[in-house]
């Protein structure tokens, strides 16, 4: 039943209903209606559901198929580049990607370099399991 299915979505991002209901413009009240199956979400808001998170409307309907529509490596870089802005500037992920940002050639270059290494390691480590 979609209740369900929206909750198994919501606790798969690791959600609040408050967060849940922000990211698609409902309130909390609205999205716990839909969740307990005393309401149903009408087509805009599915719609809306599945564009602002990615979801497949079909798996979102009746359960067949997968939870998220596939995503491009650009996709991938967009919505991580707008989570970055949401979060602390002293958050690791922030910081890594900032110190990225500002380097040249040469020093992506040496940082290349350095990560071929450190996944050759994690390779070479998996194998010996």
């Amino acid at each position: 039943m979609m209740n369900e299915r929206l909750r198994e979505l919501r606790k798969s991002m690791n959600l609040t209903q408050q967060e849940f209901a922000d990211k698609i413009g409902i309130t909390r009240n609205t999205l716990a209606s839909y969740e307990t199956g005393k309401s149903n979400p009408g087509d805009a808001a599915v719609s809306l559901i599945c564009s602002k998170l990615n979801v497949d409307e079909t798996w979102l309907r009746t359960g067949e198929g997968t939870m998220f529509l596939p995503q491009s490596d650009n996709d991938l870089l967009k919505r991580f580049a707008e989570s970055l802005t949401k979060i602390n500037d002293d958050d690791f992920k922030k910081r890594i990607v900032t110190a990225m940002a500002k380097m040249d050639d040469e020093q992506w270059e040496s940082f290349k370099k350095a990560m071929e290494a450190l996944f050759i390691g994690f390779h070479r480590e998996e194998q010996k399991k």
